[in-house]
């Protein structure tokens, strides 16, 4: 019974490892005497405001909003989950809910996209990493609350919604109408390139490890076992369960360490390490390349980051998002808790990602993009984020970057659409397998 309970928390990681406690002890959550006049200053402001404001005010609602204050000076991501929002984040790590498919957060009182989810309304429409969103049908969202703005854009399958767009490039906002679906997310697809494999992973909901190790032997088999290299996908992928991304790293690694984490205290501290999932590397000597952009976050992170560390996959594409952080679920009654940042996670080799990200090892731009030069004075991460966590480990890789454009990535959109070229970070990579020794690339000497 024990295991059964110990199985159920750790499922219930999610968003660059969310876990589950039990509700503070007493002795915990009791408020230290010291912090009494500060309590008092917030009891005489409520007070305040119950007797003097312009109209009667819901208790309810000055509590949360407290609440909610006190949560969004800490981080980003941190937060107070009602019963709405409770609802809301069990349904898409689920992998199955109403809306458009976007991730979103807010920044200085605007919506932002993280990344919209592969495949769906969002992304066929067209929106990008990076963009604001100010006004839905026309009302203006700046200064509401991200849970508000979410809730306004989910809805009724089938239903229309019109999302005015921001973008760094573009000199006048414009307007994106977009059916809501059912998103019933397929965070795992594959395909192949002549004896290359390609899977790409969306999003890591329930069962994306068991997904991949399916999309693999697949390939195998069309590739009558013999795969020349695969491409693995989590570019726009914005995280998910952790316990799905330590799997899917496993299936590629036979030792060590995948990610670990360190809190304040002892009991958040963590190591996953592989050969716990899968026994062995399902794709033993065969090239790998992953591709990562700034829509990479969280659990994607992770997977890059234990890949790259341990010589087992190629990095390419962009820097990463750079989330870093864990958020535990801490029950508060049946159907509400507290989301709090508890710890932060570090790859094999001891690095934080945290505002810095994951580093591409052979960085190429997605020049098939058409706002690219002008979004990338602007790119949108975790750093960008007000309040967000300090990375502690600084470095000056700033300094060693190199200010000339690289001459491979100087083709413009319209010579790449003549050449039948849609995706160029993709065919970069396919390239790059194609003429590389499998010897050579990602199999370096361990």
């Amino acid at each position: 019974m024990a295991k059964q309970v110990a199985s159920v928390f750790r499922a219930a990681a999610l968003v660059s490892a969310v876990a589950l406690i039990p509700a503070a002890t007493a002795g915990l959550a009791a408020v230290d005497a010291r912090s009494g006049p500060k309590f008092g200053k917030l009891v005489g402001i409520y007070e305040r405001i119950k007797t003097a404001y312009v109209e009667p005010v819901d208790d309810d609602k000055l509590i949360k909003g407290a609440i909610d204050g006190m949560l969004a000076s800490l981080d980003p991501h941190s937060s107070y989950l009602d019963t709405r929002d409770f609802e809301n984040l069990r349904a898409q790590t689920d992998g199955n809910y109403g809306g458009l498919g976007l991730s979103v957060t807010l920044d200085d009182g605007a919506v932002k996209v993280i990344a919209p989810t592969k495949g769906s309304p969002a992304d066929l429409a067209g929106m990008k990493a990076g963009d604001f969103i100010t006004h839905l049908d026309g009302k203006l969202i700046y200064g509401a609350s991200l849970d508000d703005s979410v809730q306004r854009m989910r809805g009724a399958p089938g239903t229309q919604i019109r999302l005015t767009v921001f973008r760094t490039g573009r000199d006048d906002p414009f307007d994106v109408t977009i059916m809501r679906q059912i998103i019933d997310l397929k965070p795992v697809e594959s395909k192949i390139e002549g004896n290359l494999g390609v899977i790409s992973v969306s999003s890591f909901s329930a069962n994306v490890g068991s997904d991949v190790s399916a999309a693999w032997k697949a390939i195998k088999a069309k590739t009558g076992n013999r795969p020349g290299g695969l491409v693995l996908d989590l570019r726009s992928n914005p995280g998910g369960l952790l316990d799905e991304a330590v799997a899917l790293s496993d299936l590629f690694l036979d030792k060590g360490v995948i990610v670990s984490q360190r809190g304040r205290y002892p009991r958040d501290n963590d190591t996953y390490s592989a050969e716990q999932v899968t026994i062995g590397d399902i794709a033993k000597g065969v090239p790998m390349i992953v591709l990562i952009d700034e829509g990479s976050a969280s659990a994607s992170e992770i997977v890059a980051g234990a890949l790259q560390d341990q010589h087992r996959a190629v990095i390419m594409g962009q820097r990463s998002f750079g989330k870093g952080s864990v958020q535990t679920l801490i029950p508060l009654t049946r159907d509400t808790a507290l989301k709090l940042t508890t710890a932060r996670y570090y790859t094999p080799s001891g690095r934080s990602v945290q505002e810095g990200g994951i580093d591409p090892d052979i960085a190429v731009p997605q020049i098939s993009d058409t706002d690219l030069r002008k979004r990338a004075l602007r790119s949108y991460r975790e750093s960008d984020l007000r309040g967000h966590l300090i990375n502690e480990i600084k470095d000056d890789k700033d300094l060693e970057k190199d200010k000339i454009e690289d001459p491979r990535f100087k083709m413009t959109t319209e010579e790449l659409k003549a050449l039948k070229i849609k995706d160029f970070q993709l065919y970069y990579a396919l390239q790059t397998l194609r003429r590389t020794a499998p010897s050579a690339l990602a199999l370096r000497k361990r």
